[in-house]
């Protein structure tokens, strides 16, 4: 999975209701690597024979694959690298298929000085179909702790 494009934001640059979406199509292999680094392992993502006598009726995506989505647009570009990810919520609203193209998005719902600390709506769709939601809190760096760091190298 790659995110071609990488923006980075301290805290001084974020305002309530930045966006940043990312959009990625579920890979078989997506499915099989992600089985192989979790440990999880469960048919109904990796058996289309046991998935399909599921009320799903064919394999699905894990969850929390979904979910690292999430992770990749917090890393790497709202807030950006040097985000520290404190917390998430999530509510599983339905199933992601082989072959589905998610749009994830963030959006920045509030701002807190105290530790630097934003709090962001999480959501992933398919077809306009909302897949998954919650929140995350993220510790963002400010400028100064950014300069600070720099001029100790």
């Amino acid at each position: 999975m790659t995110i071609p494009e990488i923006k980075q934001f301290f805290f001084e640059d974020l305002a309530v209701g930045m966006r940043e979406t990312y959009l990625k199509t579920v890979l078989s292999s997506d499915v099989i690597g992600f089985a192989q680094l979790s440990g999880d392992h469960n048919p109904i993502h990796l058996s289309e024979h046991f998935a399909a006598r599921t009320r799903f009726g064919g394999r699905i995506a894990h969850g929390l694959y979904t979910a690292s989505l999430i992770s990749a647009i917090l890393g790497m570009r709202l807030p950006g690298p040097g985000a520290v990810y404190l917390s998430q919520t999530l509510k599983f609203k339905a199933p992601v298929r082989i072959g589905d193209v998610i749009e994830v998005s963030v959006e920045v719902i509030e701002l807190i000085d105290k530790g630097h600390r934003a709090r962001l709506h999480c959501e992933a769709t398919v077809d306009t179909k909302v897949v998954l939601e919650g929140e995350a809190m993220v510790m963002v760096p400010s400028r100064a702790e950014a300069e600070r760091e720099a001029s100790a190298d």
